[in-house]
């Protein structure tokens, strides 16, 4: 949606209510595409427990691609008609149609999914730092003291055996 109203930007396109109705139809569509990828990437975290979360993704993103291009292939095709045919009244909602059907699909496949991992590795690395840091803070005055008493009470020694 952005890039659609950089470019309009750009060209000097007028903005009127069509267009402001074209933008809002691209942030549903995108809105559900996204939504799609991130669904199925929930459902293969699930089935595939073992996996990182990178090769999740891009299992998810290849297995809901063919849906994607199939979707927004069709859309396209239609719009193109708007553009073509459908005259001066309708010119400016369909350019921004077009516009966003194209960005909004390259973001939805090539951007959303790696965001989420590098969003997730993030997170991941601030909650290591956290721990880290409490882990850090306990004075080790207080740590020893207690491998101390569990080496007295036979804690983490191993067995004899005659």
């Amino acid at each position: 949606m952005l890039v659609t109203l950089g470019l309009f930007s750009i060209f000097q396109i007028e903005i009127n209510l069509t267009v402001i109705a074209a933008l809002l139809t691209l942030v549903g569509f995108d809105v559900n595409d996204s939504i799609v990828i991130f669904d199925r990437i929930r459902e293969n975290r699930k089935l595939y427990r073992r996996m990182n979360l990178y090769d999740v993704t891009n299992l998810s993103i290849n297995q809901t691609l063919s849906r994607t291009v199939i979707t927004s292939g069709l859309v396209f095709l239609s719009v193109i008609s708007l553009v073509m045919l459908g005259g001066e009244t309708l010119r400016p909602f369909s350019l921004a149609l077009l516009m966003g059907i194209i960005f909004g699909t390259y973001d939805t496949i090539a951007v959303a999914g790696p965001l989420m991992v590098w969003w997730e590795k993030r997170v991941a690395s601030a909650e290591r730092a956290a721990l880290t840091k409490q882990r850090d803070s306990v004075p080790t005055r207080t740590r020893n003291a207690a491998r101390t008493e569990r080496a007295g009470n036979g804690v983490g020694k191993p067995s004899r055996v005659a």
